[in-house]
């Protein structure tokens, strides 16, 4: 059984074509269709976002994204670059066969990151807040639809990033005025809002093993996503507690995903040893115990997108996570 790896979401540089060719070559059992942020407005992960929503219309102003009565130019640009990211991986992966993930971002972080008409977060606001996640679960299974029929030799996966998770369960958000905080989200409200999204891609045909919440940030609540019918977890292994060790074990033992953030991303360009890598994972395994069988539910990733890196360390990176994915997998076998 063989430990994979992968990336998360963003790369850096301005050329799709060749950020495609990247993934599908380097990660044959974990590529990914990655952002290109440096592109520009709609290129991030909330305007890739929004220009994937068909029912929701978005604006960019100085304070951000925020919802208006109909779809902006900007937001009709972001739909475009979108649909010109899939031809271009329509073109560059013909003849792949293998496992394919298409990122959007989350329904909590997009309504954290996404204002009201007159300001504030759309978090704040409940019908606001299931507007935004009810469009994205369309256009999540519109996209999986999309992208299986542009490259039918793929097992497709959707990935939802969700880097405001832990703020948003711990009230961390701020209103429009910046004095006071939304309300904490609990386990049952996060379970809630997610229970739609899983059901509506599944129904759209996409397995629900092939569906994955990643955050690189801390307190997310991993036995809520699993609750909530989310196939798999993405975590950053420096943001562990041990609790989440213990949800972790869960996770793996009902023969979910793990997607293991080991490589950090904080600083650019930074690159650790490919042994480095691999003690950072069997540190979080080795004291589950749970041996061998989990490698094939196991995928070694950076910590958060790589935005902020150049291209070829990054890709030097993606290269040292399947050498620390080989030693992994080694390991787990004694």
């Amino acid at each position: 059984m063989t430990v994979r790896h992968s990336g998360v979401g963003s790369w850096p540089g301005q050329d799709a074509a060749a950020a495609v060719r990247l993934t599908l070559g380097e990660l044959p059992d974990g590529a990914y269709l990655p952002e290109l942020p440096a592109r520009g407005p709609g290129s991030d992960m909330i305007g890739r976002a929004l220009g994937a929503l068909a029912e929701v219309g978005a604006d960019l102003q100085p304070s951000g994204w925020r919802l208006t009565e109909g779809r902006s130019l900007l937001q009709r640009r972001a739909h475009a670059t979108l649909r010109d990211d899939l031809d271009i991986l329509e073109e560059q992966a013909q003849g792949f066969a293998g496992a394919l993930r298409v990122t959007l971002t989350g329904p909590l972080t997009l309504a954290a990151s996404v204002e009201l008409p007159r300001g504030g977060a759309a978090l704040g606001d409940p019908g606001a807040t299931r507007d935004l996640r009810d469009a994205l679960a369309e256009a999540s299974a519109m996209l999986a639809r999309d992208v299986a029929r542009r490259v039918p030799g793929a097992v497709i996966g959707l990935q939802w990033d969700e880097p405001l998770l832990g703020a948003i369960r711990s009230g961390a958000v701020r209103t429009a005025s910046g004095l006071r905080r939304l309300p904490a989200w609990g386990g049952q409200e996060v379970i809630g809002h997610l229970r739609p999204l899983a059901d509506r891609v599944v129904a759209g045909g996409l397995d629900p093993a092939r569906t994955l919440v990643h955050s690189c940030s801390p307190s997310i609540g991993i036995d809520d996503l699993v609750a909530a019918g989310i196939g798999g977890v993405g975590v950053d292994v420096d943001t562990l507690t041990a609790t989440d060790l213990d949800a972790i074990a869960g996770l793996l033992e009902g023969g979910r995903a793990l997607h293991l953030g080991v490589a950090p991303t904080a600083v650019a360009d930074a690159l650790p040893t490919v042994d480095a890598l691999a003690r950072r994972a069997l540190r979080v395994l080795q004291p589950l115990e749970l041996g061998p069988v989990i490698a094939e539910r196991l995928v070694l990733t950076p910590a958060c997108g790589l935005a902020g890196w150049t291209e070829r360390p990054a890709t030097v990176l993606l290269r040292r996570l399947g050498s620390a994915a080989a030693i992994v997998g080694e390991e787990l076998a004694r």
